[in-house]
């Protein structure tokens, strides 16, 4: 699969020196000190240079369906949000709440639980806090209740489709599950977590929180329609958007991948939008649109496919399973709910995409001492939910989380790292009791 030691500059071990660079990459990224984009691509450049694998072998490891799934989403929503019909959802999310704080407070949550089921959770954020903010001034009520109640519905909610949240478009797009596949066996428990998130984040803060009716009646005179800025787009993006989603339901059946779906709506939107303007303008959206393009994250992933490559191709991976299956004896059951709550404990202090880059080959390892890949499948839910919800418990969890926190930092709500782990870690907890019950039920 690899290459020998003797390839290895030194003689050094091909294992332990992968293992190594893998350690100091993961290290390194967790300081924040640099770019992890930079981290990544320096640390898969090493592993070629080093002699672990070469280029040839280093590109094997690179999916190219989860970067063209991230980059073909990525402009959909950038084309879609300049119709401005993210801020109408928010606006008529608080219109329908009467104003009453707890009521935007609990349909801001399900307006992100769903956005970020059918975007991405980074990007919904990205969309929904502004509105947020802005509402919560015109009430003047506490904003920081808004946006941790936000994170949580972003990362809960991306944890129930394929596109939702980077770990599962990995999982997905590296093991063959389906948009349908994520819908049919996590949606179930991410509705009852997302339940019983609403009713804690009420208990905590919804229940106390008071609007003078002057402030009520300004977030009632809004007007959300002018929050539109182009009908045309808006219908354009809407009938785009929905045919993307058809595609990734019925990817089997037209034997489609979905960075092919994703990327064919994006180009369609983008040519739309094309037609709608005159020249100068049409260029400039264009270079816009893919400026929006997360190229940081686009890189990471690239530089951190190579590394785990790396780590794979060394042999490390391939011990570790045998290691794991061993200490569980063998027992698909405690297999998983290790992988869960690893997973969660983990993700919560190290961000959750590194970490299933990393488990997804380690996963696929133990499919022969389970008889085949078709029996580990219930191990694909347990790395997913552990993985996904477990990135709520710290502000460096998940993406989202330091989304929210940057845009509140710079908009004067302190995001304190030990006051959020304070309230978010034990609901964390709450949240993984309930999906290893939910899998103990439906797997085991």
């Amino acid at each position: 699969m690899g290459h020998t030691a003797s390839q290895v500059y030194f003689g050094l071990n091909p294992m332990w020196t992968a293992t190594c660079v893998l350690i100091i990459t993961y290290a390194v990224i967790m300081t924040e000190k640099v770019n992890r984009a930079i981290i990544a691509v320096l640390g898969a450049g090493f592993m070629v240079v080093i002699g672990v694998m070469n280029q040839e072998e280093a590109l094997k490891g690179v999916d190219w369906n989860t970067l063209g799934l991230l980059a073909g989403m990525m402009i959909l929503v950038s084309i879609s949000r300049r119709s401005g019909m993210f801020q109408y959802v928010a606006v008529r999310a608080a219109q329908l709440a009467k104003a009453h704080p707890a009521g935007i407070l609990l349909l801001l949550q399900i307006t992100t639980a769903v956005l970020s089921a059918l975007l991405d959770n980074v990007t919904t954020v990205l969309l929904v806090v502004p509105v947020t903010l802005a509402i919560t001034r015109t009430l003047d009520v506490p904003p920081y209740p808004f946006l941790f109640a936000e994170i949580f519905a972003s990362n809960i909610g991306g944890t129930a489709t394929l596109i939702g949240d980077p770990p599962n478009i990995l999982i997905g797009s590296q093991v063959g599950l389906t948009f349908n596949d994520f819908v049919v066996h996590l949606a179930p428990v991410v509705v009852v977590v997302m339940l019983v998130q609403v009713i804690m984040i009420h208990a905590l803060w919804g229940r106390s929180m008071q609007a003078s009716p002057e402030a009520e009646a300004r977030v009632m005179a809004m007007k959300a329609a002018d929050t539109i800025e182009d009908w045309l787009l808006l219908k354009q993006s809407l009938v785009v958007l929905t045919a993307v989603m058809l595609g990734f339901i019925f990817a089997r059946q037209l034997h489609l991948e979905p960075a092919t779906i994703a990327m064919v709506g994006a180009a369609v939107l983008m040519l739309l939008d094309n037609w709608a303007h005159h020249s100068e303008k049409a260029a400039h959206n264009v270079h816009q649109t893919f400026s929006d393009v997360e190229w940081i994250t686009i890189f990471f992933f690239i530089g951190l496919f190579i590394v785990v490559h790396g780590v794979e191709v060394g042999g490390l991976l391939s011990l570790l399973g045998t290691k794991l299956v061993s200490a569980t004896g063998g027992n698909l059951a405690t297999t998983g709910f290790a992988i869960l709550w690893a997973s969660a404990i983990l993700s919560a202090i190290v961000d959750n995409i590194p970490f299933v880059a990393t488990m997804i080959p380690l996963i696929k390892t133990m499919a022969p001492a389970y008889g085949g890949a078709d029996n580990i499948q219930p191990l694909w839910w347990c790395l997913s939910l552990g993985a996904c919800l477990g990135g709520n418990g710290t502000l460096i969890g998940a993406s989202a989380n330091l989304t929210v926190a940057g845009i509140g930092d710079r908009n004067g709500v302190p995001f304190k790292f030990v006051t959020y782990t304070l309230y978010a870690f034990p609901m964390m907890l709450v949240s993984i009791a309930i999906a290893h019950l939910y899998v103990w039920w439906r797997y085991f």
